[in-house]
């Protein structure tokens, strides 16, 4: 086995390759605006570092959201053209879990990353694998009941800190968390979620409401 990992929901692109056994390899670089910029020469530096070539890769993991539409898309464009081109399964996986797995809390917590909007993409875990609701997306002032007591994890949880006042690291995915937990599902014969995107709300451009079509006569 030889999985290829990559997010891009968050403003760390991040990239990481595991063995089925380890992460051998990993990079991550945090730019909110450079995803489509930096994907691609991050997955060459890391297989070239790794001794590795591409069509050794026998699996692709993909971070699927929630996350913005435009850094979102980027990683799981670039997941599926990968599959395509060396033949192999694209598995999709919630970056939140991600998270939520690399935290190593054992006891019920909230991961919340940052959903703009003065919004909050978040959901609630009884320990760093077992996800018990969400994904979601709410301001942090409504769920504040919900979330009460409970550590957290993840950007979305240091930016406000009145809803989330116990808030740990890490604050962004990280690729070979990714790996790591979509390396243990598969040896357990878990069937992981398809490649798709959790947006969980509408693209910030839409249609202009009374739209006049102009046809001609």
């Amino acid at each position: 086995m030889l999985l290829l990992a990559l997010d891009t929901a968050t403003p760390a692109v991040t990239v990481a390759l595991h063995d089925g056994t380890d992460v051998i390899a990993s990079s991550s670089q945090v730019d909110a605006r450079r995803h489509g910029e930096l994907l691609l020469p991050a997955v060459d530096r890391l297989l070239a570092g790794a001794g590795r070539s591409l069509d050794a890769v026998t699996g692709i993991v993909v971070g699927i959201g929630p996350g913005p539409y435009t850094g979102l898309r980027v990683g799981l464009m670039t997941a599926d053209t990968f599959g395509l081109a060396l033949g192999v399964p694209v598995h999709g996986l919630c970056t939140l879990d991600g998270l939520a797995y690399a935290s190593d809390l054992e006891s019920p917590f909230v991961v919340a990353t940052d959903a703009r909007r003065k919004e909050v993409y978040w959901a609630r875990y009884d320990d760093s694998r077992t996800r018990v609701s969400g994904p979601a997306v709410d301001r942090p002032a409504d769920i504040a009941d919900e979330v009460a007591g409970l550590p957290s994890v993840g950007a979305g949880a240091l930016l406000y800190p009145d809803t989330f006042p116990e808030a740990h690291e890490p604050e962004y995915v990280s690729a070979a968390a990714l790996a790591s937990l979509a390396a243990e599902r598969l040896a357990r014969g878990e069937e992981l979620p398809a490649a798709r995107p959790l947006y969980l709300r509408r693209p910030d451009a839409q249609v202009p409401k009374n739209y006049k079509v102009v046809t001609p006569k």
